[in-house]
């Protein structure tokens, strides 16, 4: 990979990596991590992408700027540096946790994008198509678009899983799922979920009901 590059874009000045050619690929880490996570398939992922690793506001090697850490904040940093970086838009890759043993992913599939799944920690049981498997940390799963994919933490420590989508849109999915941070989680109906996997090209092997064009 190419050496740590300090941003040059101003207030804040969050640290981040490039490295690769081709789209942009912004890779955005979990909590309680940094961008070194994305080590293990930075160099895969560089044959075919430019990829822009950021270190969050408050993680690695940004940790020493101040507060606030809110979502807000961080969506801040990133617009600012990819604005640095003349960047329009980026594919995005997020991190998902399994927190607890037993603990599972829903069978679902994303209809127009591909998808990598990368273990982190623990022992996940992961279902592709046909095809089931235990895949412990270091694991790669590719998961092409229109693919059924689903997983349970059959470990007794939690399963970090990151996951890059070959285009964005299931990040609407998840907001639509979510509340902002700081606020109660509230209950969310099964017609609500059908309408938030609509938003992000999403279907869940328990409501097949195909998205509206």
């Amino acid at each position: 990979m190419d050496q740590d590059k300090p941003s040059l874009s101003k207030d804040p000045d969050i640290h981040f990596r490039e490295c690769g050619s081709g789209p942009p690929l912004l890779l955005i880490h979990g909590l309680l991590a940094t961008g070194v996570m994305f080590d293990p398939v930075a160099d895969a992922l560089a044959r075919h992408h430019r990829l822009i690793i950021p270190d969050l506001r408050g993680s690695g090697k940004s940790r020493h700027l101040p507060p606030p850490l809110s979502a807000k904040q961080q969506a801040e940093d990133l617009a600012r540096l990819l604005d640095y970086l003349d960047i329009q838009s980026a594919d995005k890759a997020y991190a998902y946790v399994l927190a607890h043993a037993g603990a599972t992913l829903p069978k679902h599939r994303h209809l127009v994008q591909d998808e990598i799944l990368l273990i982190q920690s623990g022992t996940a049981h992961v279902s592709l198509g046909e095809e089931e498997r235990d895949l412990h940390a270091g694991g790669l799963v590719f998961v092409p678009a229109n693919t059924w994919i689903g997983g349970k933490n059959i470990g007794t420590e939690p399963v970090a899983l990151t996951f890059i989508f070959s285009a964005p849109g299931f990040e609407e999915t998840m907001r639509c799922n979510s509340v902002p941070a700081g606020e109660t989680p509230t209950t969310i109906t099964p017609e609500e979920q059908l309408a938030c996997a609509h938003i992000g090209h999403a279907e869940s092997a328990g409501r097949p009901e195909k998205p509206k064009q």
